[in-house]
């Protein structure tokens, strides 16, 4: 079997049930297993492959596990004032009349295999996606999932996934409010095509593709619905990964339509269990917006095993806080960590977590720098039951990657974990192994026609961009729902 061996200046290892910074390291596997982590001379005499990465930070493979896999649209509706924020969705009347699907096949496709290179150059190994239906006709077609897993195995990301469905989308009605329109129909035609995708994942019998259940937001799923969620992922034991706890208008709108909170709701339908993955998981009793308190809500998340998946660089963008990390931490909710916006750097989103954690706490040591790699690593492994992941230590998965420290512009180094993540990004990320397999490789991805990629990317944005007005209340085109930060330079007669 093929042995290879990694030697860096610095490796987290993991020793004694946490991890553990070791200077002059290597770490050596087999097949897709790590059979050797410690000072650099120590492994295996004999292997097949010998790369040296220098001044490096060897890590196991950051797991994201609210990853974009869509051309991203914070940058269009992060910014915008209360006047133009309701044309970013649906319009109720596009809901009745205009429903299309933006890209063709063919582009989504192409969306996808942009948003996955995007995944590995920036240090992520294993992922479960997340894109917008805003630019759909509804939500994840069943073929476009197939063609997603294709793409993953051959780009080699660990990947869980499976397609997006739900009952209802989000609408603004023609007073500028908001609603949720229902086509029950579809809700259930959606959760039947992500139970299918469940065998075809199962019989690719690949290691690296796994099958769960992508239900959207929970105020646009219906009861039956939900119940019909929990009852499959009992009955195949798999997870679920359903957005929820994210606002306050989730919040009424689930009160108006079930008469319970977020939390009540899932409670009901049998989905406040162990399978389940929250993104975000924001706006629970203590929330500023609902009580300011802590009234149990917590101590329920932790006690059904509840997983929260962290996003705080698109927290921070859309203008929220998680209020705390250190407390759910401390409540005992396994905390994982997603991106899900672009860019998919989880190291910016590490530092970016440290510093509202500072705000929401009043506390300099609210959220250290290696809790959040913690989540980055052990608590999205926990998340996906995987014990063999985010740890590197002999009979671990082979799934890791190396960030250089070597740029003046990084600036001194006092540890080497925390100074990274306060002055570093994830572009640093030079090579990563999944399942022992390389996927990046001298910072670039082999047989991926990157510059390519990024021309058709960007003429995908242009035209997802333009049909933004088709669906605004107002109809107003894209040159007035985006105008640019400063007038075009004109020249003067």
């Amino acid at each position: 079997m093929r042995r290879t061996r990694w030697r860096a200046a610095h490796v987290l290892a993991h020793r004694r049930g946490g991890h553990a910074l070791l200077r002059d390291g290597e770490v050596v596997w087999e097949g897709d297993t790590l059979v050797y982590v410690g000072p650099r001379g120590g492994g295996p005499a004999r292997v097949d492959e010998d790369l040296d990465l220098g001044e490096s930070l060897l890590m196991p493979g950051l797991i994201d596990l609210d990853a974009l896999t869509d051309i991203d649209h914070l940058v269009l509706d992060s910014w915008a004032p209360a006047d133009r924020a309701p044309g970013l969705q649906w319009s109720a009347d596009h809901f009745a009349h205009g429903r299309r699907d933006v890209f063709t096949p063919d582009e989504r496709a192409t969306v996808r295999e942009y948003a996955l290179a995007q995944l590995a150059l920036h240090g992520v190994t294993t992922y479960m996606p997340i894109a917008s239906e805003v630019h759909s006709a509804w939500a994840e077609p069943y073929d476009e999932l197939v063609r997603m897993a294709e793409t993953s195995r051959r780009i080699g990301l660990r990947a869980y996934l499976g397609p997006a469905y739900r009952s209802g989308v989000n609408v603004t009605t023609p007073d500028g409010g908001r609603d949720v329109a229902f086509d029950e129909e579809r809700g259930r035609a959606g959760l039947r095509d992500a139970v299918r995708f469940l065998d075809h994942a199962a019989a690719l019998r690949d290691p690296l593709v796994t099958g769960v259940l992508l239900p959207c937001r929970i105020e646009t799923l219906t009861e039956e619905i939900l119940r019909g969620t929990a009852e499959a992922a009992a009955r195949r034991d798999v997870l679920v990964r359903l957005h929820c706890l994210q606002g306050t208008t989730e919040r009424d709108l689930v009160a108006r339509l079930h008469g319970t909170t977020p939390l009540g709701l899932l409670a009901r339908t049998g989905l406040l269990g162990d399978r389940l993955l929250i993104p975000h998981g924001l706006v629970i009793d203590r929330h500023p917006s609902v009580h300011g308190e802590d009234r149990g809500d917590l101590a329920a998340l932790a006690e059904a095993g509840v997983s929260v998946i962290h996003c705080p660089q698109t927290s921070l963008r859309y203008g929220q806080v998680l209020h705390s990390f250190a407390a759910y931490r401390a409540a005992g909710v396994t905390l994982a960590l997603g991106t899900d916006s672009f860019p998919p750097d989880l190291i910016r989103g590490m530092d970016t977590g440290v510093h509202l954690a500072k705000l929401a706490e009043g506390r300099a040591d609210a959220a250290p720098a290696e809790h959040y790699v913690e989540a980055a690593t052990l608590g999205g492994a926990r998340a996906l039951r995987r014990p063999d992941l985010g740890r590197l230590e002999p009979g671990a998965r082979a799934d890791l990657v190396a960030f250089r420290l070597d740029d003046i512009r990084d600036g001194v180094q006092d540890d080497p974990v925390r100074t990274f993540l306060l002055n570093g990004t994830a572009r640093q990320a030079t090579h990563s192994a999944v399942a022992g397999r390389p996927v990046l490789t001298d910072g670039a991805l082999p047989g991926t026609d990157l510059p390519g990629l990024r021309r058709r990317a960007q003429a995908l944005f242009e035209k997802m961009r333009a049909a933004y007005g088709e669906r605004d209340v107002l109809r107003r085109d894209a040159a007035e729902l985006f105008p640019p930060t400063f007038p075009p330079f004109e020249e003067t007669p």
